[in-house]
């Protein structure tokens, strides 16, 4: 696999002032869920887990199944 490398470094920097942006606004909304109980969801190698407000992590959906 070849990797493009771009000879204007101002695009490197760019990027990762997008990326450190991206990652300050979902700390910030993890912080936020957390103090709200709301549970993480996140999604490693194809399987859920869930991370519950007193920081337990499990694969079991803490969210009720509004079906029927």
């Amino acid at each position: 696999m070849e990797v493009k490398k771009f000879a204007d470094l101002n695009l490197y920097l760019k990027g990762f002032e997008i990326e450190s942006i991206g990652n300050h606004a979902v700390r910030k909304v993890q912080e936020e869920n957390r103090k709200k109980g709301i549970p993480l969801v996140y999604s490693v190698d194809g399987k859920i887990y869930y991370e519950l407000a007193d920081g337990t992590v499990t694969t079991n959906s803490p969210f009720k199944n509004d079906k029927g």
